[in-house]
């Protein structure tokens, strides 16, 4: 698996890809929280109702973005994120193509592993029973036990859900009580700044981070440099 995400790397560059994806979030399908769970873990929330775009690519590489976000932003001692799928909305008609999901599954079961601690699905609709049925073949044993539906009523779930999150911090969307809205742009300014900090990492120059929002994340130093990054 390490090979096979090194190879992946040198080739699909995830830590250049830049906020230049930023049109596949201007309706807040998918960002980073600024609230954690209890242990302090990064939250990557999903909205998949909000889908703007038909772009297998781009959604992927959006997704992807977000979760090298995540990883950047994760508190010293933590290794792990989460995610909060929020299915307000969604249909079959808005639901992303069975190969998208596919890939995303492949793409964070392959290439991030254990770097998930778990997904909650927030009060999918009967209908999502039908997608539910494919998807799930796609995941390994240990990703597919993270995975956990939680719906208002059930009473179960939303006590396993608040082990998780402090009903104080959870959008109103989660059964919380805290009302803060996606806002396109200030979380663009944010992932500005995160872009500046993640080309420091990884040894990329300041220039080539501010040069790859106007090329679409095609700056590509030589590929033994991000090797001898990621050794």
């Amino acid at each position: 698996m390490l090979e096979e995400t090194l190879k992946w790397r040198l080739t699909y560059k995830p830590e250049e890809i830049r906020w230049a994806i930023a049109i596949e979030g201007e309706t807040g399908k998918v960002y980073r929280a600024n609230f954690h769970d209890r242990e302090g873990r990064t939250v990557l929330v999903l909205r998949p109702a909000k889908q703007n775009t038909s772009s297998h690519d781009n959604q992927l590489r959006h997704l992807v973005y977000l979760i090298e976000n995540a990883i950047l932003n994760l508190p010293e001692g933590q290794e792990q994120m989460l995610w909060l799928i929020d299915f307000t909305g969604w249909s079959l008609s808005n639901a992303v193509p069975v190969k998208t999901a596919r890939d995303t599954a492949n793409i964070l079961q392959n290439h991030y592993p254990e770097r998930l601690a778990a997904s909650f699905l927030y009060n999918p609709p009967r209908i999502f029973e039908a997608f539910w049925k494919i998807v799930k073949y796609f995941l390994d044993p240990k990703t597919f036990q993270k995975v956990k539906f939680v719906y208002p009523k059930n009473e179960e779930s939303i006590e396993l859900f608040h082990k998780y999150f402090d009903v104080e911090i959870l959008p109103v969307e989660f059964g919380g009580k805290n009302k803060i809205q996606y806002d396109h742009e200030e979380f663009s300014k944010l992932m500005l700044k995160d872009d500046i900090k993640s080309a420091s990492f990884w040894g990329l120059n300041e220039k080539s981070a501010q040069i790859d929002h106007t090329t679409n994340g095609e700056v590509t130093p030589e590929p033994s440099h991000i090797a001898a990054q990621a050794g």
